[in-house]
């Protein structure tokens, strides 16, 4: 079986309002879309995803007591070196991480997440400038 050309993969855009949408939930369905696994013709080795935009990323919600529990850690490699921020402060700073963290740890650990990543467009509020929007999520 051939691979498939650049020029034979047909992507897509899709728009996702995060305004009242749990975390968990919309990263999976944008990480299928991202991967290509609603397309007949999927093979993992494929990069024949589509294009995912999100909007109202201040919107974002998480069940629970997640918002004063969860936690993103990042570690600058040096002695005493890591940081921590909470998920109600971190939305408030710049919740496109959050989002884009979510989405980043649902991907296949390897070659193609960068790949993937590239066209995952994500806005704090409703405008975008994207031309061609082909299907719409509620």
């Amino acid at each position: 079986m051939a691979q498939k050309k650049k020029a034979m993969i047909d992507r897509k855009y899709h728009l996702f309002d995060a305004q009242g949408k749990i975390l968990g939930r919309l990263a999976t369905e944008i990480a299928q879309l991202l991967m290509g696994k609603h397309k007949v013709d999927y093979a993992p080795h494929i990069d024949a995803g589509d294009f995912v935009v999100i909007t109202n990323t201040d919107g974002i919600i998480v069940s629970g007591n997640k918002s004063e529990a969860k936690t993103y850690h990042r570690f600058s490699g040096y002695p005493g070196g890591i940081k921590s921020v909470v998920f109600k402060d971190q939305v408030k700073k710049d919740s496109r991480k959050v989002i884009w963290q979510a989405v980043y740890n649902m991907l296949p650990k390897n070659a193609l997440r960068g790949r993937m990543l590239t066209r995952l467009l994500i806005n704090k509020n409703a405008e975008h400038n994207q031309k061609v929007i082909h299907v719409t999520h509620e």
